[in-house]
């Protein structure tokens, strides 16, 4: 069943783009599917819960919940892209950031006030050395990285204007807001809130020059890299689970044509999650 052929649903998480609110007003949802990550603790939790509740296949599902850590999360959100059905996380794994806290009793409740949290991912358009084009999505980042113990050589052009004419280093990224919270933050990358409308060019160990911190770019910037003396440095790309090795180029730029909507419970909203980080010490 497609998106569009799914029953008409009185849970409706497809507003326009707005800041995380309590969603109060909606009753709660009929249709959930429950999906687990593959570690034990987290399909009990599936079992116990779809005895619970019930469930749905999740094309059929007004929300999805989700059982495991942020990677899967982040696995539920591709596999129902184009459903865009919201996913609602349950910490069944380590980290949690975009999960909520684990419980069984009154998840309806829940759901019902749950205040959403709205991304766009970044679409990649990497070319390999053989000529091939490889197109992929990524929620949180699409990366370059290089492949061997010789630093990695781009140039960096911004909405096809050169900005950067030689970076040498370990990898440079475009992240979205949604995940300038991981892989950007390890490397030194800023925050970024949800509805800024910024990505970030963040460098990965850049040693020429190596002053440059990268830069904070709108939204709809798109980004080209050129690898330089891409057959003595090779270096890959990453989106997602997407990986493609000898690259000669990648172009990354931001579909706002694509919503991917998660869940959280109220008064504990995602970009409350992301100032509070802010003040991790």
């Amino acid at each position: 069943m497609s998106a569009t052929d799914a029953p008409p649903s009185s849970f409706d998480f497809t507003a326009p783009l707005g800041p995380p609110r309590p969603v109060k007003s909606h009753p709660a949802p009929t249709r959930i599917a429950f999906c687990a990550s593959d570690k034990p603790e987290a399909e009990l939790a599936r079992d116990r819960l779809v005895a619970r509740y019930g469930s749905v296949p999740e094309a059929e599902a007004e929300v999805i919940v989700a059982l495991g850590g942020d990677g899967f999360m982040l696995e539920t959100l591709h596999a129902n892209m184009e459903r865009r059905t919201p996913v609602f996380g349950m910490n069944r794994g380590s980290v949690g950031f975009l999960m909520n806290d684990y419980d069984e009793a009154g998840l309806l409740e829940r759901l019902a006030a749950a205040g959403r949290a709205v991304s766009h991912p970044l679409q990649m358009d990497a070319r390999d050395i053989a000529g091939t084009l490889h197109t992929g999505l990524s929620i949180n980042e699409v990366s370059l990285l290089r492949q061997t113990r010789q630093s990695a050589k781009l140039r960096i052009s911004v909405d096809g204007m050169v900005r950067l004419e030689e970076l040498t280093c370990d990898g440079c990224m475009v992240a979205t807001p949604a995940g300038s919270t991981a892989y950007n933050l390890s490397a030194h990358g800023p925050i970024i809130p949800l509805g800024a409308r910024m990505l970030a060019l963040t460098p990965i160990s850049a040693f020429r020059p190596r002053r440059w911190r990268g830069a904070l770019l709108p939204h709809r910037a798109k980004v080209a890299f050129e690898i330089l003396e891409a057959d003595k440095r090779p270096v890959s790309a990453v989106a997602d689970t997407l990986e493609v090795r000898n690259v000669v180029r990648v172009d990354v730029r931001e579909r706002r044509d694509v919503s991917l909507t998660m869940l959280f419970d109220e008064g504990r909203s995602f970009e409350e999650r992301v100032l509070a980080e802010q003040f991790t010490v």
